[in-house]
């Protein structure tokens, strides 16, 4: 493959990654680069992660049939870039089931009735207080910022101090119908949907899917079988991570991480900036020094308050302030790029997280893969052996 097409064709990969709803009025010229390379790319998506890509003359989405992932994906369109909260997502999805069969220019007056009339009907119970107006217009702004609704008088923002404000919307019914997975329409349970057995029908395409959407694949997170089988073929894997993303593929005795040497394919980076980012990196250090590589919920309270007061003057005061709150983000933080879990009342390292621990030879940390690469890597131990 030529050197700029190679090129080219990562950067249109790495972007449906992120934007599996790409508009071309948002992106203009990846969106152009995305239907020159229609082929190639949807042949890629299909054939080695099970995904499809479907391309008209405004829009591309890309359906991620293979993976479902358990970690929040829906970032709120603010300036902080959190997670959508639950509430966020159900007002999201009640607002896009009101919408289905509606009118193309609606009032936000009449959308909020239908939304309420939607929520009625799955047993719902919604309030006007300003906590839920506030994550409607969330989960508006979202729509908006997607290419789904267009303001075309007033702002919905007006929403979120006056129950009484209305404005003028433009709905997108032919981006609303393609937002589903397919799978969503044949699932009659919560349940159903996130266990359908047929997403693991293809082995090497489900744990391949895997490792794009997770920062690891953990040994313990498949079966012996299909352990066995990744390993088989790692150099194929490797050879198709690389291919398509530019992610360099990392094998160990305790499972597999996909590294990406640019650092710019993660929606969370890490190590972060900031306190929490901070404390969590020297979480992961006190951990390292415990019997078992872990703590129970009051212990680590203790261990980052103690932390707190030695970095006091680089930390968050308000975070200083409640070491509760603090565990509860380094916590979120560290579970969601998989580098601690819960183990009953206690937290408790996973092998990935060795990868952060200083070393007299070099205290630099080396990221994983939906991990910002800022720091020089320690040298790379020999396959097999331990993170």
């Amino acid at each position: 493959m030529v050197e700029a097409n190679r090129e080219t064709l990562h950067q249109a990969a790495r972007h449906l990654l992120q934007h599996p709803l790409t508009c071309a009025e948002t992106h203009e010229e990846m969106f152009a680069t995305i239907r020159r390379h229609e082929q190639q790319l949807d042949r890629w998506f299909t054939q080695r992660l099970g995904y499809r890509l479907q391309v008209n003359s405004t829009t591309a989405r890309l359906f991620k049939n293979t993976v479902v992932p358990h970690r929040p994906v829906l970032t709120a369109p603010v300036g902080s870039k959190r997670p959508m909260s639950q509430r966020e997502c159900m007002l999201l999805t009640l607002t896009l089931a009101a919408l289905a069969a509606g009118p193309r220019i609606i009032s936000l007056r009449d959308l909020v009735n239908d939304m309420r009339s939607q929520a009625t009907a799955a047993e719902i119970t919604l309030t006007h207080e300003p906590i839920e107006r506030r994550a409607l217009v969330v989960a508006l702004k979202w729509m908006i910022k997607h290419g789904l609704l267009k303001e075309l008088h007033d702002s919905v923002e007006h929403y979120e101090h006056d129950d009484s404000a209305d404005a003028i919307l433009e709905i997108d019914f032919d981006r609303i119908s393609i937002l589903p997975l397919p799978a969503l329409g044949r699932a009659t349970t919560a349940t159903e949907l996130m266990n359908r057995d047929d997403r693991r029908a293809n082995e090497r395409q489900w744990m391949r899917a895997w490792l794009v959407e997770n920062p690891v694949l953990y040994k313990s997170d498949i079966t012996d079988r299909e352990w066995s089988e990744i390993r088989r073929r790692i150099g194929e894997e490797i050879t198709m991570l690389d291919e398509m993303f530019g992610l360099q593929l990392e094998v160990r005795a305790e499972g597999l991480a996909a590294i990406d040497p640019r650092g710019r394919l993660s929606d969370k980076p890490f190590p972060a900036t900031g306190t929490t980012g901070h404390a969590a990196l020297l979480f992961i250090e006190s951990l390292l020094q415990l019997p078992g590589y872990k703590c129970d919920q009051h212990m680590a309270t203790d261990l980052l308050d103690r932390l707190g007061k030695k970095y006091s003057k680089h930390w968050s005061k308000v975070m200083l302030e409640n070491p509760t709150a603090l565990l509860a983000e380094v916590k979120a933080l560290l579970i969601d790029v998989r580098l601690i879990e819960e183990d009953g009342d206690y937290l408790k390292l996973l092998p990935a997280a060795f990868r952060y621990q200083v070393t007299e030879a070099d205290n630099s940390a080396v990221n994983l893969h939906h991990i910002d690469e800022t720091t020089e890597p320690l040298p790379e131990p020999t396959q097999d052996s331990l993170w």
